[in-house]
Order: C-alpha cells, then structure tokens, then sequence
C-alpha cells in the first residue's frame, strides 16, 4: 500500500449525506449500543453537530470521522473532552485514518483547555482498544456486562489519558 495523505479538517453541514452513508454502512454493535441508523438520515443533529465534528479525507475522499464533545453538562466537567465517536469508512482501515483522527481530536482539546481526554468503547471492540492503547489511552474503568447487543453481555470500557 502507498503512503496516502490525510487531510483532517472540520465539518461543513455539506458534509452530512456522506457522513450519514459512512456511519449507517459501518454501523455494528462493535461500535454502537443505539439502533442501526436509518439510511439517509441526516447526520447533524443533537449531539452530532458540525461544530463537534472532524472529517478525514483520504486523496480527497471522505474516509471517517471524530466526534468531539463534553462528557457532561456539569461545569466541574468542563476540563475533560470526550470522543463521542470516531469511525472510519471500510476502505480506509488500516492506512492510518484512526491514529489521525485521534491526534486531531487531541490537539483541539488542548487548544481548549482540557487537561483529560476519556472515551467509552466496548469490550467486545478489540481493534479499536488496541488502536486506544497505542495512542496512550488507558482503561480507568470497565463496568461489566453493562450492554445486552444481539443476546451477548457486553463490558463497556471508560478510557482516558491526561493532557497535561
């Protein structure tokens, strides 16, 4: 495989008809405890605005995308951002697109402020943990077959790392 450039830049409400295909042909219960979203829905809304988001671009094609937001409304929170969802488009795995969106996703918590970085991620995503771990998250918690997906009692991992 050749080296390929990613470009990470923020989202433009133009971008919603791709991100919508790219989050409903990648949906699983690897990555998500919600339902299968509906084809075509539209992406941006709440919790999902343009704003929050990051899209990557591989040779100029939308490969994936990060979501960055607070895991709360609490202001005693306010120092941590959370990934509320990172995902990369199927022709795309493996090329780096992930490690990307990641160090983008960390830069723009810094440049606000942040001191902790934390997401949440299945036990049953393997692929993505290892991808966490190597870029420094660390597990700092599991609650234990919090989610019931296709019949299976799933772990959901809280992971985060220190950005100061």
């Amino acid at each position: 495989m050749s080296a390929r450039e990613i470009l990470i830049r923020p989202a433009r409400s133009g971008d919603d008809r791709t991100l919508s295909r790219i989050d409903y042909d990648t949906w699983s219960h690897l990555s998500s405890v919600g339902e299968r979203p509906e084809p075509g829905k539209p992406f941006f809304r709440a919790g999902y605005r343009p704003e929050e988001t990051m899209v990557a671009e591989v040779d100029g094609e939308m490969a994936g995308f990060v979501i960055l937001g607070f895991p709360t409304e609490l202001a005693a929170n306010s120092h941590v951002r959370q990934i509320k969802g990172l995902i990369v488009d199927f022709p795309f795995r493996g090329w780096g697109v992930g490690r990307a969106l990641l160090a983008a996703a960390k830069q723009q918590a810094m440049a606000a402020g942040a001191r902790r970085l934390t997401l949440r991620v299945l036990g049953n995503n393997t692929k993505a943990q290892r991808l966490y771990r190597s870029f420094g998250f660390q597990v700092e918690g599991t609650l234990p077959e919090e989610f019931c997906l296709d019949g299976d009692y799933v772990d959901d991992h809280l992971m985060g790392m220190s950005l100061t």
